[in-house]
């Protein structure tokens, strides 16, 4: 209580800011979320999940287009084991590489890798689950969402990799957007394309993150599907509107105003004029007019609107007169502080606002164990699931 005091004492008085502060907007994608819970799929299951989900063994995966690797510290917390990691970027790549050292990591183009290959210099491990995330920028609703984009030529490689590795399942994220564009023909394509490689009847739902205890409201499309006839299983919700976690449950314990360059607990320096100009910005309100995202103050007492980078326009706390750090950034995230982000404040920035939350991931993971159990037992009978697993005729897609 006594922290919690102090840390509302350090704001400025909100009494006008209040009067004019804006209506958060919530939910953004439940009507997609609806929509897909009517739709009938008789493969996609919801199930508890928690710490006691006990895996019969140690199951591997790889995390495709890992980023600084939020995907895969939540699958490591679920108990998963992290084989190997594909990267581009050399600032993620860094990151990746120091938090998970003993993961053989590829930092290059994705194109140029034979998946194959790589395995068998590890020794030919067994992959159980192969992740990831291809670049979403052709798809996001916050571009123009050209499907014709040569970034999506990317989703052809995360295809290519899964069909050489011939893991038991493949999960797959995306923005929610992705779903409504071209009025569900993307989505379509997608789930052809993985049919044509043995792994029809795909499932797709989207997952908010606010609803698994992430204090912070970041919706992901989360495609799943198998090779052995199996269900797809999603984590059920767990929290509801009520009983979400705040903002200040991740953040009010860090100082206000001193930095720990340490723990990526940094921010842009503002002059005392621009805190003067960041301290008449109500709650969802923003510094410009132009560029609404940026600058733009969180609510207080509600899970904090999506985290990102906004080219350093990142949003301003709740409560203090300066933007939210890195660590702020990545503990609404729910990175643990132990996760350090290699590069400077703003390329850590970056890497915070395009990872998956591992909190998400993490029960992800957990929703799998009970499948995988059943699909490595000693009596499961593959050869029978195998008969009804038949990849569907090729056909024209709006990928190719």
């Amino acid at each position: 209580m006594q922290q919690q005091a102090l840390f509302e004492k350090r704001t400025l008085s909100n009494d006008k800011s209040k009067q004019t502060q804006k209506k958060p907007r919530l939910g953004r994608y439940e009507g997609i979320i609806e929509t897909l819970r009517k739709e009938h799929d008789p493969f996609k299951i919801f199930v508890d999940v928690d710490k006691s989900t006990h895996a019969e063994k140690t199951y591997n995966f790889i995390d495709l287009f890992c980023g600084a690797g939020g995907i895969t510290q939540g699958m490591t917390q679920a108990g998963f084991n992290p084989v190997a990691s594909v990267e581009c970027v050399p600032v993620a790549s860094a990151t990746h590489k120091r938090n998970f050292p003993n993961c053989h990591h590829f930092c290059g183009d994705i194109t140029d890798l034979n998946a194959t290959a790589w395995l068998n210099e590890m020794g030919s491990p067994e992959i159980h689950v192969v992740t990831g995330g291809p670049p979403c920028q052709g798809f996001s609703t916050a571009g123009k969402r050209d499907p014709n984009d040569p970034r999506n030529a990317l989703f052809h490689q995360f295809v290519r990799i899964v069909s050489e590795v011939k893991p038991l399942y493949v999960v797959m994220e995306n923005v929610a957007g992705i779903l409504t564009m071209q009025n569900g023909k993307v989505r379509d394509a997608i789930i052809e394309e993985f049919a044509k490689i043995g792994y029809p009847n795909m499932s797709v739902a989207v997952l908010e993150s606010a609803h698994y205890g992430v204090p912070q409201f970041r919706a992901r499309a989360i495609f799943i599907a198998n090779r052995l006839g199996l269900q797809n299983p999603y984590p059920k919700q767990q929290l509801t509107p009520d009983n979400y976690r705040p903002i200040e449950s991740a953040i009010s314990d860090l100082p206000a105003y001193t930095p720990i360059p340490a723990i990526n607990h940094e921010w842009t320096k503002h002059s005392a004029k621009f805190m003067e100009r960041i301290a008449k910005v109500p709650a969802g309100g923003s510094l410009y007019e132009t560029f609404a995202d940026a600058f733009k103050r969180q609510y207080s007492g509600l899970p904090a609107m999506t985290v990102k980078e906004n080219h350093g326009g990142t949003h301003i706390h709740p409560h203090l007169n300066r933007v939210i750090s890195a660590r702020e950034m990545a503990r609404l995230q729910t990175f643990p502080d132990s996760f350090i982000f290699e590069g400077s404040m703003k390329k850590a920035m970056w890497q915070i606002g395009n990872a998956v939350p591992p909190r998400l991931a993490e029960c992800i993971g957990y929703a799998l164990i009970p499948f995988l159990n059943k699909s490595t037992a000693p009596f499961f009978d593959k050869i029978n699931f195998s008969m009804t697993v038949k990849p569907t005729q090729a056909q024209s897609s709006i990928f190719d």
